[in-house]
């Protein structure tokens, strides 16, 4: 099937007991077992099906099948929020002592988690430079577990060199994690060398900015087993489980050692599952994603274009409006858009920055990105302001930089009310 209909039909074209054609709400905390054979099946991993809601739910389900099967993945893991996503990435192969390298260009509140909150678990993230890959490679050693970065990241908005990082984790059995937020439906990481997809579903796959989500995708395709010592927590017997060890537990159910470990470890023992409620409303949101995203990006361009022609503004960070490696990752990785995150500086810095935020009539002034609404923000004194003035500045965040999420209005009132703002900045 193709992405129009997958979005539409994949896990669930009815429910059996009920005929319902929409996916119902499972607002249960357990489940009935047929016998005390079945109970223990399930515990015992013998065989897969609802335990309690903290680990799986029916709803959940579906919209986890639907964006594996989108991504081109083998399985997926809601969880409660694009961080605790992230945050599960990591520490599913990382133990105390361990290493990860992470890209600098990173959303703030990632750059946060990776610097401080895994350094005081024991964790500790290396921090390379997109635009020189072969730092990747020298950042790796024994103790290395995997490559994180964002597809589109937020909001340096420079498309992360997906093929090139992922051969140099392939050369080391490590594996690369791609947090595709930002570019779901017009970038497939799985198909240029990414391994495991994270997801704020927060963000576009709702696309409705009503509920807080997560997930994680597992591309299969990495070989863990071959791997051998560096990822000895999938494959030497893991005490908080009967002793199972992950590469072969999986194997009778698919190449799914790490969504299972993530799973039946990590969900059940930290608890950051998602709501039935929220998985309902991320199903709403996905049904329309392609409309939706193609209506971002063409939006997004067009205001790009307007904003580098106007007197007023010194800068516009657009993928399509770069150059050289930039421009040529962008338009290779980013297959059908770039995106509907817009960056610009005003000539007049952060004073005139912040009048043009305060005079926005239709843009919102929030904290998120990927509503159906046009959004913006003043990442230096919100989304970032954790980090200091070199670290802003290594994530793409200058003191006057303004940041559009551009929404699915008629293109003409977007226009308008930009064209305000900047008279009154």
């Amino acid at each position: 099937m193709k992405e129009e209909t997958i979005v539409l039909h994949t896990g669930h074209r009815r429910d059996e007991t009920t005929t319902s054609v929409a996916v119902p709400i499972y607002q249960t905390t357990s489940y009935q077992f047929d016998n005390t054979e079945h109970a223990s099946k399930l515990f015992s991993l013998q065989e897969l099906g609802n335990i309690y809601t903290r680990i799986m739910n029916p709803t959940c389900a579906v919209l986890e099948e639907r964006m594996a099967k989108l991504e081109g993945g083998v399985a997926a893991m809601a969880v409660s929020s694009g961080q605790a996503a992230s945050t599960f990435s990591i520490q599913n192969i990382c133990h105390s002592g361990d290493n990860f390298i992470s890209s600098t260009d990173l959303y703030g509140g990632t750059w946060n988690l990776f610097n401080n909150t895994m350094k005081e678990m024991g964790i500790e993230c290396r921090f390379v430079d997109p635009k020189k890959p072969e730092q990747f490679e020298n950042a790796i050693d024994e103790k290395t577990r995997c490559i994180y970065g964002e597809t589109l990241p937020n909001p340096k908005l420079q498309v992360f060199p997906i093929e090139e990082i992922g051969k140099i984790g392939k050369k080391h059995h490590v594996p690369l994690i791609l947090d595709n937020t930002a570019a779901p439906y017009i970038c497939k990481p799985f198909n240029h060398g990414a391994n495991i997809v994270v997801y704020s579903t927060t963000k576009y796959i709702g696309g409705h900015g009503l509920s807080i989500g997560g997930l994680l995708i597992d591309g299969g395709n990495f070989d863990w087993e071959k791997a051998g010592d560096r990822f000895k927590m999938l494959n030497t017997p893991d005490p908080s489980y009967h002793g199972a060890v992950w590469s072969e537990a999986a194997k009778p159910l698919g190449p799914i050692a790490y969504i299972l470990r993530a799973r039946v470890i990590l969900l059940r023992d930290l608890g950051s599952s998602m709501s039935p409620f929220n998985a309902f409303t991320f199903i709403q949101g996905l049904e329309t994603l392609p409309l939706r995203m193609q209506r971002h990006c063409e939006n997004a361009k067009e205001i790009a274009d307007y904003l580098s022609k106007h007197d007023k503004v010194d800068k516009v960070i657009y993928p399509k409006l770069m150059s050289g490696d930039h421009l040529e990752r962008a338009n290779k990785y980013m297959e059908k858009g770039h995106g509907a995150l817009v960056g610009f500086e005003l000539k007049d810095g952060v004073d005139a920055g912040k009048k043009f935020i305060d005079s926005l009539k239709l843009f919102y002034h929030v904290a998120n990105i990927g509503d159906a609404r046009s959004l913006a923000i003043h990442p230096s004194s919100t989304t970032h302001s954790q980090l200091s003035e070199d670290e802003k500045l290594s994530a793409g965040v200058t003191p006057g930089y303004i940041r559009l999420s551009i929404g699915l209005e008629h293109i003409d009132d977007l226009l308008e009310d930009l064209e305000q703002a900047l008279n009154n900045s």
